[in-house]
């Protein structure tokens, strides 16, 4: 995962010296593919660097391994580059010389889940960095998210965990009030026991992205709301249950999915005590191993990649930033073994440890 991230990895010069970001995607062949998703998007976006951030942040502050530290501030420049002097993110470059994507949907400073993610991953950097441009771009970027209205339920979650991340603090920048406000918005959006990513959905929610129960059992647990831990702990079982059991036995199915729900039934075993929500957490991480319709695993720990996903019945041949970057939040502990053994050629993108010598 790490050794696929240092592949996918580039120098942004455009954001600063140190800037780093991510390659999107990447072929069988571990070359960098563009996004063309939804017209052409580009080469790297703030949704996986600001992933990456939180990721990377995670391992520096358990590892202080100084290639950890490298990351952490080449990523932290390039998210803090493509925010706008009004608060707002654009998501996309279009080339590596840095041209911003102004008008894709999927970048345009209007985005949900950009905004959501760099947001998020700036209020856990900054106690792990201690960087004083980070507090100035939460002041520009929080008022966006505190004004937004008819979010989906899968961006508030993520609002959600950005309030958790500095409730109690001395400036908290006004989202510890959010929390009840927030998590009542997450349990009226549901089908009968469901919760849903959002209003229009119907039937089973995708998984992608879908943590919204772990993230109403961390906040029941803050709160002392017993009943809204009940609500997520049933939803959680519905929504995840079978599909676990199962090995995620679905049409297709992709890393975040998987990752998801490790995510929401880690934290419900944790609020709850119930050691099945443990029992489906050990399942949910073997389909990285193999315990999925393919029968293959979709972590290579050889080549030190994850593949973007189980395809009816076939591991994709891809493997991009989002893969990797989730499937090491999902076996972090992996992870953090793996960082220990890496050099820094190994760790960092091609280039960047040998400039970094120099």
């Amino acid at each position: 995962m790490l050794r696929q991230l240092a592949r996918l990895g580039r120098s942004v010069p455009f954001a600063g010296d140190r800037a780093l970001a991510l390659a999107v995607y990447a072929d069988g062949l571990n070359e960098p593919v563009r996004a063309r998703e939804s017209g052409y998007e580009g080469v790297a976006c703030v949704d996986d660097a600001a992933r990456a951030l939180d990721l990377y942040c995670a391992l520096w502050a358990a590892t202080r391994l100084p290639w950890l530290r490298r990351w952490c501030d080449g990523l932290l420049d390039f998210v803090l580059a493509m925010q706008g002097a009004d608060g707002r993110w654009l998501n996309f470059i279009l080339d590596w010389e840095g041209t911003p994507n102004r008008v894709g949907r999927t970048s345009m400073a209007e985005g949900h889940f950009w905004q959501a993610r760099a947001v998020l991953a700036l209020t856990h950097a900054a106690p792990i960095l201690d960087d004083e441009r980070i507090e100035p771009a939460l002041r520009r970027g929080l008022p966006h998210i505190l004004a937004a209205t008819e979010v989906p339920s899968d961006v508030r979650a993520l609002h959600l965990r950005a309030a958790l991340a500095v409730a109690g603090q001395p400036d908290d920048h006004g989202l510890s009030e959010r929390l009840p406000i927030w998590t009542e918005e997450l349990l009226n959006c549901r089908d009968a026991e469901m919760l849903m990513n959002s209003p229009e959905e119907r039937g089973a929610p995708h998984l992608w992205g879908h943590i919204q129960e772990g993230v109403v059992a961390e906040v029941a647990i803050r709160l002392d709301r017993d009943d809204w831990l009940a609500i997520a702990s049933r939803s959680a079982e519905l929504v995840f249950g079978s599909a676990v059991r199962s090995g995620f036995d679905l049409v297709r199915v992709q890393p975040y999915d998987v990752a998801s729900a490790i995510y929401t039934l880690s934290r419900l075993a944790g609020a709850t005590g119930d050691p099945a929500f443990g029992s489906l957490v050990t399942l949910s991480r073997a389909w990285f191993d193999g315990r999925n319709p393919a029968g293959r695993p979709v972590y290579d720990r050889r080549e030190g990649r994850v593949g973007d996903g189980v395809d009816r019945q076939c591991v994709s041949t891809r493997s991009g930033a989002e893969a990797n970057i989730v499937g090491a939040e999902a076996l972090f502990d992996d992870a953090v073994s793996v960082a220990g053994r890496l050099t820094d050629s190994e760790g960092l993108p091609q280039g960047v440890a040998e400039a970094g010598r120099a």
